[in-house]
């Protein structure tokens, strides 16, 4: 059972990058999806989340306007476009499946307080 992050990569101040989490043998329709960061030497930040049936998202203060999480349950993707990006954005993000009752489909809590389980990671550089 796997979360693959997708989508970092070198951008300039400004620009906009698209990273995706994919599932692999399980089914992602089946958990609210997160996305965090950690910069070196700084604590773990919650960036977005969205809800297991994608009505639902919510974003760090510093991802609002900027930030649009989405899904594709029948793609099995989540998505997260980030435009405007900001050089003390540059750290390595990851997805995270998220622990919510099952009977709120609605939900998600944006705390790695209530992370099930965790991708790899992409890292994200932006730098002119």
């Amino acid at each position: 059972l796997q979360l693959v992050e997708s989508g970092g990569g070198l951008v300039q101040p400004g620009g906009s990058l698209r990273l995706s989490c994919a599932a692999s043998g399980f089914a992602l329709d089946d958990y609210a999806i997160g996305l965090f960061r950690q910069a070196p030497g700084k604590e773990r930040e919650g960036v977005s989340c969205i809800s297991r049936n994608g009505k639902t998202t919510n974003d760090a203060d510093s991802a609002k306007v900027r930030f649009t999480m989405s899904r594709d349950n029948a793609k099995t993707t989540v998505c997260l476009q980030m435009n405007s990006l900001k050089r003390e954005e540059a750290t390595f993000y990851n997805c995270a499946t998220l622990k919510v009752p099952f009977s709120a489909p609605t939900m998600c809590i944006l705390s790695a307080a209530y992370v099930l389980s965790w991708g790899q990671g992409t890292q994200v550089t932006v730098s002119s």
